[in-house]
Order: structure tokens, then sequence, then C-alpha cells
């Protein structure tokens, strides 16, 4: 019985040394360099522009925010007469939805209770907040903010992006 222990062991100790490390010095086959297509500037003003001009004809003054993929502001408008706390929760709106890839509507009842997610101060579960998704790549996210209702913020969102969308995706 003691020899069959011993054998055992020693199997145990052999094939840890056999396992290959998950990250060799050696040539690898992975490519050293990564492709990311980002918007350009002109892109995300052009969604800005657009998401101002549907809420101008809804009767509301508001500010866009459209942040990168890493969730930078990229373009920030604040109409004439938007309150100046639109700034901050329209950048908040448009880093939520990029970062969980979701309209912000559809997060507002997603972290019932008192789960600590939704209480970091970048996020806000609000409506008024999509992601810039094209052809399955997050490409960032558009935040509005300053309408009497966070469908109407979001309905402004969605507009902006419907007026660079055929173009993000036939590039």
């Amino acid at each position: 019985m003691k020899n069959q222990i011993i054998a055992i062991a020693v199997m145990s100790v052999l094939s840890i040394v056999v396992i290959k490390p998950a990250f060799s010095a050696g040539k690898s086959t992975e490519p050293l360099t990564v492709n990311i297509k980002r918007m350009s500037f002109d892109t995300a003003l052009r969604i800005g522009k657009a998401a101002i001009e549907k809420c101008r004809k809804e009767g509301v003054q508001i500010t866009v925010t459209v942040v990168d993929r890493g969730g930078h502001a990229q373009v920030v408008l604040r109409d004439t007469l938007a309150m100046d706390v639109s700034i901050p929760i329209s950048h908040k709106k448009a880093y939520t939805a990029m970062q969980f890839n979701s309209p912000t509507s559809a997060l507002e009842t997603r972290f019932p209770g008192a789960y600590g997610v939704p209480k970091l101060d970048s996020l806000l579960m609000s409506a008024g907040g999509i992601p810039i998704n094209i052809g399955g790549n997050i490409m960032g996210g558009i935040g509005v903010s300053g309408a009497p209702s966070g469908v109407t913020d979001e309905a402004c969102a969605t507009a902006g992006l419907a007026a660079v969308q055929d173009d993000l995706e036939m590039n």
C-alpha cells in the first residue's frame, strides 16, 4: 500500500512538470497588435447635432454627450437653454450605455435592492443613454439629458445614432 501511494505522488509531480505554461517566451501565433475601429470626431459631432435637432423638434433643450469606446467624452453639445446639470448626467448615461452595451432604460430595473453596481459614481441607470454598437463592435455611447422624461432623452439619442448608423455599418 505504501508503494502505491508513493507512485501516485510521483505521477502527480510528473504531470505538473509536463504542463506547458500559459504564456511562453517562445514564438506565438497570436498577433502582436490589435486593430480597433474608432469613431472620428466628425462622426461623433454628427451624432450630437442630430440628437439636438430631434429634441428641438420635440420642443426641449438638451445636452448630448458622445463617448468613445474607452468612455471618454468625444463630443459634448449643450443647447442654449439646457440646464448645467444635464452635462454630467448626459456623460454618465453615455458611459453607462457603453459599459453595459445596453440602453440605460433597460438597466433601470436590472439591479433591485442595495446592490453596489448602480451606486458607482460614473454610472447612471436612467433612460437616455444608448450604446453605439456597429456590427458587434462597441464604438461608444450616446447620452442625452434635459428633456422632461428619459423616454424623450432616449429618442433623441436614438436619432443621433440613426444619423450615422448606415455610414458606420458600410465602413
